[in-house]
């Protein structure tokens, strides 16, 4: 049953490509998702690609390297999220792992974007904060950011592995060294497989880094 949950209005007649607010077209939204979801779970490359990022995050955090992320916008927040599980916790207590979100600094962000331009939002902490054998994920839906773009030239040259965390297009997969591109072009839809790629990496760090941290399943009765 479609189920209407507003009631028609004046301007139904002035926009009538409107979605109207329904069960039906609620559930569409959900199904788009699902889609795009499945279609990453039958990418048996992006699998692969995403258990390599994984074990480059590992053997980083075991000589004592970080990892760096940044993102402009909604990414923003999900480097910030990123950051945040690595740093605090994701499933379980264990000790934290160095990881810096570069989109949480207001005043340095403003000071870069103000004397040396947006573009080298990310690019210049990374040339301050950054050494060999770290890591940067760059978060961009596009796979064109600017200020994402320059910070991958930056790390190539301090030695710092780049990765990419994108959509179906842009720049960014050429550039970085590994690439983790959601098979989409939507952008909520790619936001929205990136947080789930998020929390794959967290959870199998924590499993693969602190497996003596995890607390034991209860027996089953």
């Amino acid at each position: 049953m479609n189920q209407t949950l507003d009631p028609s209005t004046p301007a139904d007649a002035a926009f009538p490509n409107r979605i109207p607010v329904t069960r039906d077209a609620i559930a569409a939204y959900v199904a788009d998702s699902i889609a795009v979801k499945q279609a990453l779970l039958a990418d048996a490359a992006l699998l692969d690609a995403i258990g390599a990022v994984v074990t480059l995050c590992i053997a980083a955090f075991r000589r004592g390297n970080k990892v760096l992320v940044g993102g402009n916008g909604g990414s923003a927040a999900d480097a910030q999220h990123l950051a945040a599980e690595l740093v605090a916790r994701f499933e379980y207590d264990r000790p934290g792992l160095p990881a810096v979100s570069l989109s949480t600094d207001t005043s340095g962000m403003t000071a870069i974007g103000n004397d040396y331009g947006y573009e080298y939002l990310f690019a210049r902490q990374i040339d301050a904060l950054a050494r060999p054998g770290d890591l940067f994920i760059g978060i961009t839906t596009s796979g064109n950011s600017r200020n994402v773009l320059k910070a991958f030239e930056s790390a190539a040259k301090l030695g710092v592995t780049r990765i990419a965390l994108c959509g179906a297009g842009g720049k960014a997969r050429d550039i970085a060294e590994h690439a983790l591109c959601v098979p989409s072009t939507h952008t909520p839809r790619i936001q929205e497989c990136h947080i789930l790629i998020i929390h794959i990496l967290c959870a199998l760090l924590e499993e693969n880094l602190f497996p003596e941290h995890k607390a034991p399943k209860p027996a089953l009765p």
